[in-house]
Protein backbone atom coordinates (compact mmCIF):
# COMPACT_ATOMS: atom_id res chain seq x y z
CA UNK A 1 0.00 0.00 0.00
CA UNK A 2 1.07 3.58 -0.36
CA UNK A 3 1.47 5.23 3.03
CA UNK A 4 -1.72 6.36 4.72
CA UNK A 5 -0.70 9.96 4.02
CA UNK A 6 -0.60 9.41 0.27
CA UNK A 7 -4.14 8.06 0.23
CA UNK A 8 -5.19 11.63 1.10
CA UNK A 9 -3.57 12.94 -2.11
CA UNK A 10 -6.53 12.35 -4.42
CA UNK A 11 -9.17 14.10 -2.25
CA UNK A 12 -6.76 16.99 -1.66
CA UNK A 13 -5.99 17.28 -5.37
CA UNK A 14 -9.69 17.31 -6.26
CA UNK A 15 -10.30 20.00 -3.65
CA UNK A 16 -7.38 22.10 -4.91
CA UNK A 17 -8.51 21.74 -8.52
CA UNK A 18 -12.08 22.78 -7.80
CA UNK A 19 -13.42 26.30 -7.61
CA UNK A 20 -13.16 27.77 -4.12
CA UNK A 21 -16.09 26.71 -1.97
CA UNK A 22 -17.26 24.05 -4.42
CA UNK A 23 -16.12 21.25 -2.09
CA UNK A 24 -16.90 22.08 1.52
CA UNK A 25 -14.36 21.43 4.25
CA UNK A 26 -16.69 18.77 5.68
CA UNK A 27 -16.92 16.98 2.35
CA UNK A 28 -13.14 17.20 1.92
CA UNK A 29 -12.54 15.67 5.35
CA UNK A 30 -15.07 12.93 4.57
CA UNK A 31 -13.28 12.26 1.27
CA UNK A 32 -9.93 11.99 3.03
CA UNK A 33 -11.42 9.55 5.55
CA UNK A 34 -13.03 7.55 2.72
CA UNK A 35 -9.68 7.40 0.94
CA UNK A 36 -7.92 6.11 4.06
CA UNK A 37 -10.68 3.91 5.50
CA UNK A 38 -10.01 0.76 3.43
CA UNK A 39 -6.77 0.26 5.38
CA UNK A 40 -8.76 -0.21 8.58
CA UNK A 41 -8.73 -3.81 7.41
CA UNK A 42 -5.25 -4.17 8.94
CA UNK A 43 -7.19 -4.89 12.13
CA UNK A 44 -7.79 -8.28 10.55
CA UNK A 45 -4.18 -9.15 11.36
CA UNK A 46 -4.89 -8.72 15.08
CA UNK A 47 -7.97 -10.94 14.68
CA UNK A 48 -5.85 -13.61 12.94
CA UNK A 49 -7.77 -13.26 9.67
CA UNK A 50 -5.40 -14.45 6.91
CA UNK A 51 -4.14 -11.77 4.53
CA UNK A 52 -5.57 -13.61 1.50
CA UNK A 53 -9.04 -13.98 3.09
CA UNK A 54 -11.89 -11.94 1.60
CA UNK A 55 -11.91 -9.90 4.82
CA UNK A 56 -8.11 -9.78 5.11
CA UNK A 57 -5.90 -6.87 4.14
CA UNK A 58 -6.73 -5.50 0.67
CA UNK A 59 -9.86 -7.63 0.56
CA UNK A 60 -13.51 -6.53 0.72
CA UNK A 61 -12.70 -3.03 1.95
CA UNK A 62 -10.71 -2.46 -1.26
CA UNK A 63 -13.64 -3.26 -3.56
CA UNK A 64 -15.98 -1.29 -5.79
CA UNK A 65 -18.80 -2.45 -3.53
CA UNK A 66 -17.15 -0.88 -0.47
CA UNK A 67 -16.63 2.42 -2.34
CA UNK A 68 -20.27 2.30 -3.45
CA UNK A 69 -21.49 1.69 0.11
CA UNK A 70 -19.46 4.64 1.38
CA UNK A 71 -20.92 6.79 -1.41
CA UNK A 72 -24.44 5.70 -0.47
CA UNK A 73 -23.72 6.58 3.15
CA UNK A 74 -22.49 10.01 2.04
CA UNK A 75 -25.81 10.68 0.32
CA UNK A 76 -27.57 10.17 3.64
CA UNK A 77 -25.38 12.88 5.18
CA UNK A 78 -25.21 15.19 2.16
CA UNK A 79 -26.76 18.18 3.91
CA UNK A 80 -24.37 17.77 6.87
CA UNK A 81 -21.50 17.61 4.37
CA UNK A 82 -22.82 20.81 2.75
CA UNK A 83 -23.14 19.12 -0.61
CA UNK A 84 -25.84 17.88 -2.93
CA UNK A 85 -26.56 14.16 -2.74
CA UNK A 86 -24.93 13.64 -6.15
CA UNK A 87 -21.84 15.64 -5.24
CA UNK A 88 -21.44 13.82 -1.90
CA UNK A 89 -21.85 10.41 -3.52
CA UNK A 90 -19.53 11.14 -6.46
CA UNK A 91 -16.78 12.73 -4.36
CA UNK A 92 -16.79 10.01 -1.69
CA UNK A 93 -16.95 7.24 -4.31
CA UNK A 94 -13.96 8.65 -6.23
CA UNK A 95 -11.98 9.16 -3.00
CA UNK A 96 -12.74 5.66 -1.70
CA UNK A 97 -12.01 4.06 -5.07
CA UNK A 98 -8.69 5.90 -5.33
CA UNK A 99 -7.42 3.76 -2.43
CA UNK A 100 -7.50 0.33 -4.11
CA UNK A 101 -6.41 1.85 -7.42
CA UNK A 102 -3.31 3.32 -5.78
CA UNK A 103 -2.69 0.05 -3.94
CA UNK A 104 -2.87 -1.81 -7.25
CA UNK A 105 0.03 0.33 -8.46
CA UNK A 106 2.34 -0.83 -5.65
CA UNK A 107 5.24 -3.22 -5.88
CA UNK A 108 4.13 -5.68 -3.21
CA UNK A 109 1.34 -7.38 -1.33
CA UNK A 110 -1.28 -9.70 -2.72
CA UNK A 111 -3.17 -7.27 -4.94
CA UNK A 112 -6.62 -5.79 -4.33
CA UNK A 113 -10.01 -7.52 -4.35
CA UNK A 114 -11.54 -4.81 -6.54
CA UNK A 115 -14.40 -7.00 -7.81
CA UNK A 116 -15.31 -8.62 -4.46
CA UNK A 117 -17.91 -10.20 -3.82
CA UNK A 118 -18.38 -11.12 -7.48
CA UNK A 119 -14.81 -12.30 -7.86
CA UNK A 120 -12.26 -13.05 -5.12
CA UNK A 121 -9.26 -12.62 -7.43
CA UNK A 122 -6.70 -10.08 -6.21
CA UNK A 123 -5.56 -7.68 -8.91
CA UNK A 124 -2.50 -5.55 -9.60
CA UNK A 125 -2.12 -2.91 -12.27
CA UNK A 126 0.09 -3.98 -15.18
CA UNK A 127 2.51 -1.20 -14.19
CA UNK A 128 3.50 -0.96 -10.50
CA UNK A 129 5.87 1.96 -9.92
CA UNK A 130 4.94 2.79 -6.28
CA UNK A 131 7.03 1.10 -3.62
CA UNK A 132 4.87 -0.76 -1.15
CA UNK A 133 4.87 0.92 2.27
CA UNK A 134 6.21 -0.89 5.31
CA UNK A 135 3.78 -1.21 8.21
CA UNK A 136 3.78 1.37 11.01
CA UNK A 137 6.66 0.08 13.12
CA UNK A 138 9.02 0.00 10.12
CA UNK A 139 7.79 3.17 8.41
CA UNK A 140 10.56 5.34 9.85
CA UNK A 141 13.37 3.40 8.21
CA UNK A 142 15.40 3.49 5.00
CA UNK A 143 12.64 1.49 3.30
CA UNK A 144 10.04 3.95 4.58
CA UNK A 145 12.04 6.83 3.12
CA UNK A 146 12.25 5.03 -0.24
CA UNK A 147 8.47 4.62 -0.11
CA UNK A 148 7.90 8.32 0.57
CA UNK A 149 10.21 9.29 -2.29
CA UNK A 150 8.39 6.86 -4.59
CA UNK A 151 5.02 8.32 -3.58
CA UNK A 152 6.25 11.86 -4.14
CA UNK A 153 7.43 10.89 -7.62
CA UNK A 154 4.48 8.78 -8.75
CA UNK A 155 1.50 10.27 -6.88
CA UNK A 156 2.03 13.71 -5.35
CA UNK A 157 4.07 15.28 -8.17
CA UNK A 158 1.76 14.13 -11.01
CA UNK A 159 -1.28 15.30 -9.04
CA UNK A 160 0.38 18.66 -8.35
CA UNK A 161 1.15 19.10 -12.06
CA UNK A 162 -2.45 18.12 -12.94
CA UNK A 163 -3.90 20.58 -10.41
CA UNK A 164 -1.67 23.43 -11.61
CA UNK A 165 -2.55 22.65 -15.21
CA UNK A 166 -6.27 22.48 -14.48
CA UNK A 167 -6.24 25.71 -12.45
CA UNK A 168 -4.33 27.41 -15.29
CA UNK A 169 -6.99 26.30 -17.77
CA UNK A 170 -9.73 27.54 -15.42
CA UNK A 171 -7.97 30.89 -15.04
CA UNK A 172 -7.54 31.34 -18.80
CA UNK A 173 -11.14 30.35 -19.47
CA UNK A 174 -12.34 32.80 -16.84
CA UNK A 175 -10.24 35.59 -18.35
CA UNK A 176 -11.53 34.80 -21.85
CA UNK A 177 -15.13 35.05 -20.64
CA UNK A 178 -14.47 38.43 -19.01
CA UNK A 179 -12.77 39.95 -22.08
CA UNK A 180 -15.34 41.68 -24.32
Amino acid sequence: MPSIFTHAAVPLALWCASERGRISTRLLVTGVVAAMLPDADVLAFALHVPYADAFGHRGASHSLLFATLLAALATAFASTLRASRLQAAAFVFICALSHPLLDALTSGGLGVALWWPWNDQRLFAPWRPIRVSPFANNFFSARGLQTVLSELRWVWLPLLVAVIGWRSIQHRTSEARQTP
